[in-house]
């Protein structure tokens, strides 16, 4: 029987890798996603009370998170790398810095290019999955050496490239032009999701806001309340200077839009953006005022569970939703 090859590459026992969130995915949940089989990761600012422009402070705080999960847990986890520009990228090379000190046995790497740090990572032994939005990306990240590659569609929560290119689309576009494990994230918060990436010729599935709404998560219990009574098409893309990020529906959003419509200057738009951040917004609760990255699948999110809940019961369900694709098949056959 042929074995999974992200369950292979990482050691896990299922192929759900949770997605690192800014404010969102601490020790708890990272260590609480590991325990139950998939794969924990560390948002930039785990564990993060307040907001800090201190290099040393940026790299103590990560240390002291990834002690914290390996206290948690002995299943393999991840920390989140986001590459950045120019001088943002000090804060990168501290946190590289830290997860090669501490031994974490894999990085997810976003936001850059997979030529910075792929090399020192893997001479450091850490498995490095290297996010992407188009396939030319991921040959270029294959090319790099890097073990396996992130896709997010078009419908992801977060930060992402401007392409809008759907997951639907994407992951098979990617699993054809690479030999690398493949992992799919945008639109999946159940088993069906994930089936679904496993038959687009994804190795695994890369889930954000369904965590994101989990008891472990560090969300405000506001943003949870918010996410669990959201509708149909409660989320919007938002244009930004370096990239695109999808968010939650609210008063923040359509202030941006409006700005952006009436034609407001870059420094306009990124005053407003530093006056309604995600630390206003995801951690401390203004659910209408800040921003609060989410992706579509929001609507699909029905009630707050604990992180291996949602694990078992994606694993629990996957059989009948299986069994359920095999007669829709049958006319095929």
């Amino acid at each position: 029987m042929k074995a999974n090859r992200i369950c292979e590459l990482i050691g896990i026992r299922y192929p759900i890798i949770q997605a690192p969130m800014n404010w969102v995915s601490g020790a708890n949940l990272t260590a609480a996603v590991s325990r139950a089989g998939g794969l924990g990761a560390l948002g930039p600012n785990a564990g993060a009370e307040t907001i800090t422009a201190d290099v040393e402070r940026t790299g103590t705080r990560m240390r002291e998170q990834i002690r914290e999960v390996k206290e948690r847990t002995d299943k393999p986890f991840a920390v989140n790398i986001t590459v950045g520009v120019g001088e943002d990228r000090k804060y990168s090379q501290k946190i590289v810095e830290v997860v090669v000190e501490e031994h974490v046995p894999v990085a997810v790497v976003s936001v850059g290019s997979p030529d910075v740090y792929t090399e020192v990572l893997k001479d450091a032994g850490i498995t490095v999955l290297h996010a992407i939005s188009t396939a030319r990306h991921a040959k270029k990240a294959e090319a790099c050496g890097v073990d396996a590659v992130i896709c997010e569609g078009f419908e992801a929560g977060g930060h992402k490239g401007f392409t809008e290119l759907t997951t639907l689309v994407l992951i098979p576009m990617v699993a054809d032009a690479v030999n690398i494990p493949v992992i799919a994230g945008g639109g999946i918060g159940d088993a069906r999701g994930v089936l679904a990436a496993l038959a687009l010729g994804a190795d695994g599935a890369y889930m954000g806001s369904r965590f994101m709404v989990s008891r472990e998560s560090d969300s405000h219990p506001r943003v949870k309340e918010s996410v669990v009574r959201a509708e149909g098409a409660c989320t919007v893309a938002l244009p930004k200077e370096y990239m695109l990020a999808r968010d939650l529906s609210n008063a923040f959003t359509a202030g941006y839009l409006e700005m952006r419509a009436k034609g407001a200057s870059a420094q306009e738009l990124q005053e407003y953006l530093n006056a309604h951040s995600q630390y206003l917004g995801q951690h401390l609760g203004d659910v209408d005022g800040g921003e609060v990255c989410c992706g579509q699948v929001a609507g699909l999110i029905e009630s707050v569970k604990g992180a291996g809940e949602i694990i078992d019961d994606i694993a629990a369900e996957m059989h009948a939703c299986f069994e359920e694709l095999k007669e829709r098949m049958k006319v095929f056959l």
